[in-house]
């Protein structure tokens, strides 16, 4: 058998780097992202501004009926180029309410390269759960931008009947 899911079946302990941790972890991850970002329908690319800390920037890259591919980073200048550091590509699934790290490239330690799959799943899962929880605590937020929505309704009345 290629995975031992009797534990959680039958509803005790799910060790940590595990299948069943793993999926765990993708869950959390899902309601902490959530927390951040409530609505990703609202806008393609998104910033969060926190005073005094750095921002946060959320852009989607592919939208499906069931999934949403995003990227997850700050930005830093350097010298003639932009930095993305870290830099999560991630893959949100809405019917099963999980993420799940596809690309976690690092400046300092470059793309994240271990021989076990379950292990490396859980270090770059475990990484965004960790990040996404600073996140909270510094109090990011995607606002939804309900305010735009009532914008751009008032022009569309305000504009004259031709």
């Amino acid at each position: 058998m290629l995975l031992d899911l009797a534990p959680v079946r039958q509803g005790r302990f799910v060790h940590a780097r595990s299948f069943a941790g793993l999926m765990e972890m993708y869950e959390q991850n899902y309601i902490r992202l959530r927390n951040i970002a409530p609505d990703l329908a609202v806008a393609d690319e998104m910033i969060s501004t926190v005073p005094g800390h750095q921002d946060l920037y959320l852009s989607i890259t592919r939208r499906c009926k069931y999934t949403t591919m995003l990227r997850m980073t700050y930005q830093f200048a350097a010298e003639e180029q932009t930095l993305f550091e870290p830099d999560l590509h991630l893959k949100v699934y809405h019917d099963a309410r999980v993420i799940e790290v596809q690309q976690f490239q690092s400046r300092t330690y470059g793309p994240l390269n271990i021989a076990n799959m379950i292990e490396q799943k859980w270090m770059m899962n475990r990484f965004l759960y960790k990040w996404l929880g600073y996140c909270l605590h510094q109090g990011h937020y995607f606002q939804m931008l309900h305010w735009m929505k009532i914008v751009s309704l008032m022009q569309t009345v305000a504009k004259p009947f031709i």
